[in-house]
């Protein structure tokens, strides 16, 4: 990994931030950003917003927040 801001690389099966929804994550949950299409993406990737935000995660991570939110097994 190139040399991301350590504070704002969270591994992906991490608690939850206050700042988590289904569509976003506080800082980049990628295993390895520097193959991430939107890496340092103003206004996208964490790294280069201001609020420090991921705004395109991976695909998998509305299935991920859920289960980390204990939501995965609930019936819709």
């Amino acid at each position: 990994m190139s040399n991301f801001p350590k504070k704002l690389c969270v591994p992906i099966h991490s608690p939850l931030n206050k700042l988590d929804t289904e569509k976003q994550t506080y800082g980049c949950r990628q295993s390895n950003p520097d193959i991430c299409r939107y890496c340092y993406i103003e206004g996208i990737c964490a790294f280069s917003s201001k609020d420090e935000i991921c705004k395109h995660p991976s695909v998998k991570w509305k299935k991920i927040y859920k289960g980390l939110k204990g939501e995965e097994n609930e019936i819709l």
